[in-house]
């Protein structure tokens, strides 16, 4: 009776069926064996199945120049590293509201702390936007909150402060930056505000050529700021109540790890305008040169002697 309603892992032995307890049971009883949902239970364990649930493992067909784009990231990367270039992996981690609300996690106390029964956004005091930048030459990590909007603004403004305050003076001479980051989101590879700003803000006004490559789709969890930064946050915060900013950022700023992890983290405050439109003017005015191997992912934006002033 399983055949029609069974499925198996090519893998392994792990079997399951798609039918639940009490329809099988029934069928059971239609064909003159009464037995109840329990014990149904109990004979498909005996023939090896159980409950499982589904994973999320399938990342859809591999962009053909899937390889070829690690291979780049790969040489890029130990070019930089090897001349003491400054290497940073970017992104932007999940938005959490601020308030009195369920943190996933467990941590040692006395009494378990109560939280609000519901989520709502209108009870919370805001909503935190990590926006991480993880120094791979450094093992060091930095965090801006943004308050408003998740957008390509609040991504450079960050890689720029952090080059303004720390980059330049623990990079001495370097004229040169390498960034890592998704292909999509604030800072993908579609994005014309990403890269009109990378221009503006760290190209013309830091003097500094960048190289961006972009991981392929699908293959974010292969950045460095996934596993090297966000997950020791999480783990750090994990079962804490964040009721308020300032929590937020004593959270982050405590996160330590056993390889010499230190997190620096700054609240940002500035609103950011959404759905801005680049002309394609000022794309035409962007000094990019994208490289031959996968020029939808890795470019470099050099610095403009002389910017040219649109009407």
């Amino acid at each position: 009776m399983l055949e029609e309603h069974a499925g198996g892992d090519p893998s392994n032995t792990r079997q399951w069926v798609r039918r639940s307890l009490r329809n099988l049971a029934r069928d059971l009883r239609r064909r003159g064996h009464a037995v109840s949902a329990t014990t149904v239970a109990r004979l498909l364990q005996e023939e090896d199945y159980s409950l499982k649930a589904q994973r999320k493992r399938f990342t859809g067909p591999r962009h053909p120049d899937r390889d070829r784009q690690f291979r780049q990231i790969l040489r890029l990367k130990r070019r930089f590293l090897r001349r003491g270039w400054p290497v940073i992996s970017v992104d932007s981690k999940k938005k959490e509201l601020i308030g009195n609300f369920k943190n996933a996690g467990r941590c040692w106390c006395r009494q378990a702390t109560v939280v609000n029964a519901y989520d709502f956004p209108s009870d919370a005091v805001g909503r935190g936007i990590p926006y991480g930048i993880y120094v791979v030459n450094r093992s060091r990590g930095f965090v801006a909150v943004g308050t408003s909007a998740d957008t390509a603004e609040l991504a450079v403004d960050a890689i720029a402060r952090w080059w303004q305050a720390y980059g330049r003076k623990d990079f001495l001479d370097a004229t040169r930056l390498l960034i890592l980051a998704d292909s999509g989101g604030s800072n993908g590879c579609r994005p014309r505000l990403w890269k009109v700003r990378v221009q503006e803000r760290l190209a013309d006004d830091q003097g500094l050529t960048v190289t961006v490559c972009h991981y392929p789709r699908g293959a974010s969890k292969h950045n460095p700021v996934e596993r090297r930064l966000f997950s020791p946050i999480s783990c750090n915060w994990a079962g804490q109540v964040l009721r308020s900013f300032a929590v937020m950022l004593s959270c982050i700023r405590g996160t330590r790890t056993a390889s010499g992890l230190a997190v620096t983290a700054w609240l940002n405050r500035r609103k950011y305008r959404t759905k801005v439109k680049v002309s394609a003017e000022k794309m035409e005015a962007l000094k990019i040169q994208r490289h031959k191997t996968c020029p939808q992912w890795t470019y470099t934006i050099r610095p403009r002697t002389r910017v040219k002033k649109l009407g």
